[in-house]
C-alpha cells in the first residue's frame, strides 16, 4: 500500500468511527425524551406566537448554537445569538435556547436567570439533565447524551486510580459539541416540514453580502 493509499485507509477509519460515535449517541438510553422533538416543538410554539428566539452557549457549544440560529434565520424565525449588538430584549413570549453540556456554566446559568426573569422561556440543552441547575433555570429540558469535558475530567480520575473505563475517540467534548451539529441539522429538516418552508425560500433568505 503506497503512502497515499494508507493516508486515505487512515482518513476513513477515523471519520467512520468519528460518525458510529455520533449516531451512537442518539440510540443510547435515556429516561429523558429525545432532544429532537423537544427542540422542534419548542421552537414551533415559539414561531406559532410571534416570538423571538435567542441562542447561547460557551465556547465550541456557542459556535454550534450560532449554526443552529443562522438556520433558524433562513426558516424565517426572529432568532438572535445572546451577545450579538443587534439582539434586542428577550420578553413574554420569547424562548432561550441554552446549551450547558457538562450540566452548568455560570454564565449560561445567569442568562437564562436573566432570560425567565424577563419573562422569557428557558430551554437548556445539556448531557446532565439531573443536576441542579437544570431544575432550577430551566422551563424545558433537551438531554443529549453525549461525552463532555466533565466526563473527561471523570476518565482522566478513572484512570488515575488504574480503573481502565472506556475512553471515546474524540477528546473533551468534542462528542457532545459534534453531536449538536447532527441534531441541530435533524430538527432544521423537521421544522422546515412543520413551517411548511421549502429548500427555496430559506436560500431565499441567505445573505449576498458575503
Amino acid at each position: 500500500m503506497s503512502g497515499t493509499d494508507a493516508a486515505v485507509a487512515s482518513a476513513q477509519a477515523d471519520a467512520a468511527a468519528i460518525c458510529a460515535q455520533i449516531t451512537a449517541v442518539f440510540s443510547a438510553p435515556s429516561p429523558h425524551p429525545p432532544a429532537r422533538p423537544v427542540l422542534v416543538s419548542e421552537l414551533a410554539t415559539a414561531a406559532a406566537r410571534g416570538g423571538r428566539v435567542f441562542v447561547h452557549g460557551v465556547g465550541r457549544e456557542g459556535l454550534m448554537m450560532r449554526g443552529l440560529c443562522m438556520r433558524l434565520a433562513h426558516l424565517g424565525l426572529p432568532a438572535h445569538p445572546v451577545g450579538d449588538v443587534t439582539a434586542p430584549p428577550a420578553g413574554d413570549g420569547d424562548l432561550l435556547v441554552a446549551s450547558a453540556g457538562p450540566g452548568a456554566f455560570s454564565t449560561v446559568d445567569a442568562i437564562c436567570a436573566v432570560a425567565r426573569g424577563a419573562g422569557a422561556r428557558v430551554l437548556l440543552l445539556t448531557a446532565r439533565p439531573e443536576g441542579d441547575f437544570p431544575r432550577r433555570q430551566a422551563d424545558v429540558v433537551a438531554h443529549l447524551p453525549a461525552q463532555t469535558m466533565a466526563d473527561e475530567e471523570e476518565v482522566a480520575e478513572a484512570t488515575a486510580t488504574e480503573r481502565s473505563p472506556s475512553r471515546a475517540k474524540l477528546p473533551m467534548g468534542s462528542l457532545y459539541e459534534g453531536a449538536m451539529f447532527v441534531l441541530f441539522e435533524m430538527v432544521v429538516l423537521e421544522l422546515a416540514r412543520v413551517l411548511g418552508q421549502s429548500p427555496a425560500q430559506m436560500r431565499a433568505r441567505h445573505t449576498n453580502l458575503e
